[in-house]
């Protein structure tokens, strides 16, 4: 299958951490990604524990932060 065959609806994230300056994501096809915390002020200004309190929505198509008010589509990472 080609890579740019797959549907970015169909990628999902397994777990989720960060560094100093990125936001780490490991999705269920086993790629990893990383993006700057500077794309997302809440979790740039967020304190760790903060950004720890995160859940998967929609079996890992979003990221929820309950406490920050803040939903990121896994998909949208990927554009």
């Amino acid at each position: 299958m080609d890579i740019l065959s797959v549907k970015t609806s169909e990628v999902m994230a397994t777990n989720i951490w960060f560094d100093s300056e990125m936001m780490h994501v490991r999705l269920l096809d086993g790629r990893e990604i990383s993006i700057p915390l500077e794309w997302f002020p809440k979790l740039r200004e967020a304190t760790n524990e903060q950004r720890m309190k995160w859940r998967l929505i929609g079996k890992g198509v979003g990221i929820h932060w309950e406490e920050l008010d803040e939903d990121i589509s896994v998909a949208a990472l990927l554009k």
